[in-house]
């Protein structure tokens, strides 16, 4: 067993935990919340044993595992979501993602995003947005769409398109398929900290709603906005959205 390097090891845990997921829709055995379930406990049960191979001295925090508070006192923390967008996973759409970061001191520097169901990874150390003109759309919720899209909208002149999963939309902003992701009402950590590192590493504008900086590893996972952007839009739309 071969040593891995941070990026390795999250490009190869995004890689495996998507094809986990994948492999539990086998002959349509499962569907619906029973898949989504199975196949959730499946890649974390994995992940749980990877991670306590390789990085046995770092903190986890995962939306399918439970909290461990040690993690608080951890430099490292490893930030994992195996299904970002359940629902769209169990409904058999396409735009979930895999979620995985390593944020060393509350910053995530290293991270893979994965669109398991166009078989891409993307990774923190080898990415760079698509900088061809603007799109004029924006990317939001498709289960929980924030009422300050509708101001962005307004101010910018962008069009509002639904999407699934946090890491979908993140992507789509950095494949130039649109300029800027909105939300606010609520996430958590493990919605954020992939996309964001994986933004900021390509050279796109990531943060609060208000412009502040994005801070992970909180005793409190609640993450309540985000806007990930082309650089050159971000001035305009913290202005819209604080009003």
């Amino acid at each position: 067993m071969r040593d891995l390097d941070d990026q390795e090891l999250a490009y190869f845990l995004a890689t495996g935990i998507g094809d986990i997921v994948k492999g539990t829709r086998a002959g349509g055995l499962l569907r619906g919340r029973s898949l989504a379930r199975v196949a959730t406990e499946v890649a974390q049960s994995w992940t749980d044993e990877v991670l306590s191979v390789h990085r046995p001295d770092d903190g986890v925090l995962s939306e399918d595992a439970s909290d461990d508070l040690s993690r608080l006192d951890k430099q490292r923390v490893w930030i994992i979501d195996v299904i970002d967008g359940t629902k769209e996973f169990s409904t058999g759409r396409a735009d979930w993602s895999v979620h995985v970061a390593l944020v060393v001191d509350g910053v995530p520097g290293v991270a893979a995003v994965g669109l398991p169901d166009s078989t891409r990874v993307f990774r923190s150390d080898q990415v760079t947005y698509v900088d061809g003109p603007l799109a004029g759309t924006m990317v939001v919720s498709r289960n929980n769409p924030p009422e300050v899209a509708e101001r962005v909208a307004r101010a910018t002149g962008m069009a509002v398109k639904p999407m699934g999963s946090a890491g979908a939309k993140m992507l789509s902003v950095l494949l130039g398929d649109a300029d800027a992701y909105v939300h606010a009402g609520g996430q958590n950590e493990w919605d954020q900290a992939a996309p964001v590192a994986v933004a900021l590493a390509a050279g796109l504008h990531a943060s609060r709603l208000d412009g502040g900086e994005k801070v992970f590893n909180q005793e409190d996972t609640y993450a309540p906005d985000i806007l990930i952007c082309r650089p050159e839009l971000a001035e305009e739309i913290i202005a819209a959205a604080r009003g």
